[in-house]
């Protein structure tokens, strides 16, 4: 039984870290914002399997490497309330791999996107 606790409390955990991420985080909510319109648009393209799963994989990877960084900020902040060039350099890192993962997933939405986009608007004419 008390595993089943545990892994409710961990799970509790996590979930109020998502909700501290989607209330304090306003780069977490825009990334939330165009994961949902990916997710949108795949429904709607009928994207195959497998651009179902860069999509969804490029998206989870920003979000989490979001709140990794948000982790990596705050307890660097509770650690020293004074600037340190190691302590800024930590933040400095993990927001390029933010970017390094944004990056990826604007060219998964270019290459996945961009044909159906151009088909679509093309059948219009």
């Amino acid at each position: 039984m008390k595993n089943k606790s545990n892994f409710i409390n961990s799970l509790t955990n996590a979930i109020r870290g998502i909700i501290y991420c989607v209330r304090n985080e306003n780069h977490f909510r825009i990334h939330l914002k165009l994961a949902g319109l990916a997710l949108v648009l795949s429904w709607f393209f009928q994207i195959s399997a497998s651009q179902w799963l860069l999509v969804l994989f490029s998206v989870t990877l920003v979000l989490t490497l979001e709140m990794i960084n948000t982790s990596i900020e705050r307890a660097i902040d509770l650690y020293t309330g004074e600037h340190h060039p190691l302590a800024q350099a930590a933040k400095d890192v993990a927001a390029g791999a933010v970017l390094v993962a944004v990056l990826n997933a604007l060219v998964v939405g270019a290459v996945v996107f961009l044909p159906e986009l151009y088909r679509y608007f093309s059948d219009l004419s």
